[in-house]
């Protein structure tokens, strides 16, 4: 597995190693071993999530404040405009975002590290994102900053407005949001 360093050192793209012949196509998409020899994390991950949206769909910018979660994202469909925000007031990248593409094609994955908000966008017709946490799902410390607050400067390539969640499209700026200390 290759470890690409992003903007923000924290968030990692991974490209696995992919065995490929006329038959289709093999990859290990996660092995804890792996993943801790090639990042140096020993992170436990307990829940799986998988999610399928059209075109123009908009998610996040997406985090829990005091169940935080890594996540370990992968496109297995499709294409999508990935972004993670560090939203550690501490951090000397705090309100900065790191962004790339993820699709099916190139297998690649990402890890957003606790501490960080997370949205996409989907580029294809259909993208079908399946992403690991190391935390479970808590309702009560979901939230969620604004996807077009312009101190984030995410340059988001859309084509027209995009499709959000009524929680997406009445979030808060990063201004007048919780966020880590």
């Amino acid at each position: 597995m290759k470890v690409v360093r992003t903007a923000i050192p924290e968030v990692l793209l991974l490209e696995p190693k992919v065995f490929s012949d006329a038959r289709g196509f093999f990859l290990e998409s996660y092995n804890k071993h792996t993943f801790q020899e090639a990042t140096g994390m020993d992170v436990e991950f307990v829940q799986d999530n998988h999610s399928r949206s059209a075109k123009g769909v908009l998610r996040g910018l997406h985090y829990q404040i005091r169940r935080q979660q890594g996540k370990l994202v992968r496109v297995t469909l499709g294409e999508v405009f990935d972004v993670a925000v560090d939203l550690r007031r501490s951090s000397s990248t705090f309100a900065k975002s790191v962004a790339f593409k993820l699709d099916a094609t190139s297998k690649r994955i990402a890890w957003i590290p606790p501490g960080f908000a997370h949205g996409f966008l989907v580029l294809s017709e259909y993208a079908e994102f399946l992403y690991k946490t190391t935390d479970y799902y808590s309702p009560q410390d979901e939230r969620a900053v604004r996807w077009d607050d312009p101190t984030l400067d995410i340059a988001w390539p859309l084509d027209g407005a995009p499709i959000l969640s009524q929680k997406d499209a009445s979030a808060p700026f990063v201004d007048g949001a919780e966020v880590y200390p």
